[in-house]
């Protein structure tokens, strides 16, 4: 049996957490996860953004009720480097013509070998730039929505230039905010573990990343109390019970609800833009879906209570 988590780490898993694993070539992402799990001693881990067995890079990975964020983090956008090689002779000229063409919203239907049904899909390239060529290997750097395939991407390419092509290595540098140079391989957890478990907990710790680092890189609404009961609760939230926006945001634009104490109450869609709120008391405004406090935690003072009943009449 385990020893037990030192009291900080042991709150810290219990909070919710996340760690940015630096996923090598060969196991699955499923597998990472399963093996982070595990060296926590936990039942329960997740990852957002898939990575094929033979990709490397940074694999996000959430513990605890940091599961409740994946949607959050599955609307980040994804960075890579990887190598595209031609199948025939390009021109320099041709090639990043044939790049700028690429950027912005494309098609994209999976590859065979995906773990999602193969269906049309757009997708927007943010940034996709050659850093250097030598012969017929190009190396890129690529920016796309999550759900990107730079698989696809690059035998794409090569048809566009008449020659095919193919991908042939493949590296996540980034998601969202979160860059490689914040993730460690799986030997550094296990060491941060066996240290954690000897009763220095700091290492550990610091691989253990707070969930605000994701809510907040999202649009807050800060609620007034009996809001967030409310919202606690599974309701909807009305304009009424905005007490401030943090940072304005559009309808369909994903929000964090927090209480007046900085807690995260849940995560929301927006139905109306911000900037209309003031024209908005009545009526729901933030669609409300995955509650993330406990809500036995919110007295739900936002109830009316039953009026008394009246006293019966005196007989005449």
């Amino acid at each position: 049996m385990s020893e037990p988590w030192p009291a900080p780490v042991a709150a810290r898993l219990s909070e919710g957490a996340f760690l940015l694993i630096d996923k090598p070539r060969g196991p699955t992402s499923h597998q990472v996860t399963a093996w982070v799990r595990d060296l926590l001693g936990l039942e329960r881990a997740g990852h957002a953004g898939t990575l094929d067995p033979n990709v490397s890079g940074v694999l996000w990975i959430g513990v605890g009720p940091a599961l409740k964020l994946l949607p959050l983090v599955l609307q980040f956008p994804k960075r890579y480097i990887g190598v595209a090689v031609l199948h025939g002779e390009a021109s320099e000229t041709s090639v990043r013509a044939a790049l700028e063409e690429f950027k912005g919203p494309i098609f994209q239907t999976p590859p065979v070998r995906s773990a999602v049904k193969r269906e049309r899909r757009i997708r927007t390239i943010h940034r996709l730039d050659l850093i250097e060529r030598t012969g017929s290997k190009l190396l890129l750097d690529v920016v796309g929505d999550s759900g990107t395939y730079v698989r696809t991407l690059a035998a794409d390419l090569g048809d566009a230039l008449g020659v095919g092509g193919h991908l042939e290595e493949l590296r996540r540098t980034g998601t969202g905010p979160f860059v490689e140079g914040q993730s460690v391989p799986l030997a550094a957890l296990a060491d941060a573990v066996t240290r954690a478990r000897a009763g220095s907990p700091e290492s550990l710790l610091a691989l253990l990343h707070p969930m605000a680092e994701v809510w907040q890189e999202f649009p807050q609404v800060i609620l007034r109390d009996s809001a967030a009961a409310a919202v606690a609760h599974g309701a909807d939230l009305a304009g009424g019970g905005i007490d401030r926006v943090l940072r304005p945001f559009s309808a369909g634009q994903s929000v964090a609800l927090v209480s007046r104490t900085g807690h995260l109450v849940a995560l929301g869609r927006a139905l109306v833009d911000s900037v209309d709120l003031s024209h908005r008391k009545h009526g729901w405004v933030i669609d409300a879906g995955r509650v993330i406090a406990d809500a036995a935690e919110y007295p739900a003072s936002w109830r009316k209570t039953a009026a008394p009943e009246a006293p019966a009449a005196k007989a005449g």
